[in-house]
């Protein structure tokens, strides 16, 4: 069937269909950015006079929301450090080795993502309360890296499978140990997938909510359990200000992941083995 050349009209139409797309998406966020320079104590939308009251309310020292930035932060990076150490072992596992069930094993590990998080937070809340752990910054930690464990597996096994296990294969027939040429080819080359798991558990553990309302307490609350309850029976400004941080974060995470990608991809096309022996 012959295929008619695509006209001017044509490539306008779907520029334009793109960007009214990318308008109507981006508009919330446009919204919570301009809100939060307001002045007034109402969070109107377009502010009537321009301020930065609400950036320094977040920022004061002592106060609510600086506490609950700082808990979220100590909390997201325990569950990064936990996601990471679940997410290279069990993919290497997965990606690596012959397990008997491999269907059912990764189907296992990937559950979490499937679940309803209420549902593990419930669970969760039933598994600590006896223990007395609620409140603990611990607990919420690991009750974090059940959901971000798996984003850094899945992460983690397709960089793996990047990897060409031949370079691997060439190290050991060259008398290289197994912690030889993990330490020199492949978490050298995995790095841009380490850093992409860290990245998106650390964001996966800071924006997490269900949890952290399961597991909290009055005076251990992370930063969205405070965003909500400063929405649940009043509008508080300072919230938008603290929303477009999150974004102003999000963005910088994503850029640093893609920066990392294509650094990692480009050295690795110009570098696939290390030039040093491997002793």
């Amino acid at each position: 069937m012959m295929e008619l050349p695509p006209t001017r009209a044509g490539h306008i139409g779907r520029a334009l269909s793109a960007a009214a797309i990318l308008l109507f998406l981006a508009m919330p966020i446009v919204i919570i950015l301009v809100t939060s320079f307001g002045a007034d104590g109402i969070g109107t939308f377009p502010p009537q006079e321009y301020s930065t009251r609400w950036y320094e309310q977040m920022a004061a020292p002592g106060g609510n929301w600086a506490t609950s930035i700082a808990l979220s932060s100590l909390i997201a990076s325990l569950t990064t450090v936990f996601s990471l150490i679940l997410g290279v072992t069990a993919a290497m596992a997965l990606a690596r080795g012959r397990l008997p069930l491999h269907a059912a094993v990764y189907g296992l590990v990937l559950a979490p993502m499937l679940i309803p998080q209420v549902v593990i937070a419930l669970g969760l809340f039933l598994f600590f309360e006896p223990a007395g752990m609620l409140g603990s910054p611990l607990a919420i930690a690991l009750g974090h890296t059940v959901l971000a464990a798996p984003i850094a597996i899945l992460i983690m096994i397709s960089t793996l499978k990047g990897i060409d296990e031949r370079l691997e294969d060439a190290a050991a027939s060259m008398g290289a140990s197994r912690m030889t040429i993990a330490r020199r080819i492949t978490f050298p080359l995995a790095t841009p997938g380490l850093i992409a798991a860290a990245v998106f558990s650390f964001i996966t553990s800071f924006d997490e909510f269900f949890i952290a309302q399961f597991l909290s307490t009055p005076d251990t609350r992370t930063l969205p359990v405070l965003v909500f309850n400063a929405l649940q029976f009043d509008v508080d400004p300072t919230v938008t200000a603290v929303s477009a941080v999150l974004i102003a974060l999000a963005i910088l995470a994503l850029a640093l992941v893609a920066l990392v990608r294509k650094l990692g991809g480009h050295r690795n096309s110009h570098n696939a083995l290390p030039i040093e022996p491997l002793t």
